[in-house]
């Protein structure tokens, strides 16, 4: 039950609505037993009223911030103090407010890698990844560190080149996607395809042998998965990075360890 006391964590983008983090969160706080204690909701903040959140992030002591797209990079600046890993991955998805003091995380590299490397080993894979945001910056941090083979493919190649620069990977264009025929692993990172029947990539450029990851969850099967699953490759369903992000969040949110089933059926129940 919600009391005077229960503290308040919430998961911040624009748009929102798709979001299950409240689902998937709260889920947990209810297996656990202190549901009173915490509670998760959702909000609909704008990148151009980051300053204003912000501020009624402390004025509110609110205890947790998620957030989602476009705020990855933009809510680094607003920080007290970062993790050195969201340091690094130059992105953070994950708010902590101690007495005031707000430290940014990331939790996005591993919500990426753990489903990842129940499909395959990592080192030396070929990894075509699409988009070049926060969440792709995560994801080619996690990848570097398990040693695979990265080649950026963006609508702005400039900005892929910039990310490649940073990180020592490739980059191509959108013109260049016949490239990713070569790969081993592609992913997808950007946000074609949510609430939309659209890909990022043309079904002619995928085979059997590909493992597809599609990064979003809303829907569960994106017309990539889709267009994958028909040519006969493995596929990732995007609600396995929000489930193990959200379980590196929920501990740093809670000091407990994730209830992952319990969560895992949140999400599968509203997707």
């Amino acid at each position: 039950m919600i009391t005077a006391k229960t503290k308040i964590c919430m998961v911040i983008g624009d748009p929102i609505g798709h979001s299950l983090s409240p689902q998937m969160h709260n889920a947990g706080l209810k297996t656990l037993g202190i549901d009173s204690e915490l509670v998760f909701v959702a909000c609909d903040v704008k990148i151009r009223d980051m300053s204003d959140f912000i501020k009624g992030v402390r004025a509110m002591g609110i205890a947790g911030v998620s957030a989602t797209l476009p705020h990855k990079i933009e809510i680094m600046k607003y920080m007290d103090t970062v993790d050195e890993t969201a340091r690094k991955i130059g992105a953070v998805n994950t708010v902590v407010n101690d007495n005031g003091a707000l430290k940014g995380y990331n939790t996005d590299w591993l919500g990426a890698l753990i489903p990842l490397e129940k499909k395959t080993e990592l080192k030396n894979k070929r990894v075509g990844l699409l988009g070049a945001g926060g969440a792709a910056r995560a994801i080619i941090y996690g990848l570097k560190k398990k040693g695979s083979i990265i080649t950026l493919f963006n609508r702005s190649l400039k900005n892929a080149n910039t990310l490649a620069e940073e990180f020592a990977c490739g980059a191509c264009g959108l013109d260049s996607l016949e490239q990713v025929l070569d790969m081993d692993i592609l992913i997808n990172a950007t946000s074609v395809g949510m609430n939309e029947d659209k890909s990022p990539i043309d079904k002619k450029f995928l085979n059997k042998d590909h493992i597809v990851f599609d990064i979003i969850y809303t829907p569960k099967e994106t017309r990539l998965i889709k267009d994958a699953k028909e040519k006969g490759a493995q596929v990732i369903l995007g609600y396995e990075m929000l489930l193990y992000q959200g379980a590196q969040q929920f501990r740093l949110y809670t000091g407990f360890d994730a209830p992952v089933e319990a969560m895992r059926k949140a999400i599968l129940k509203n997707v």
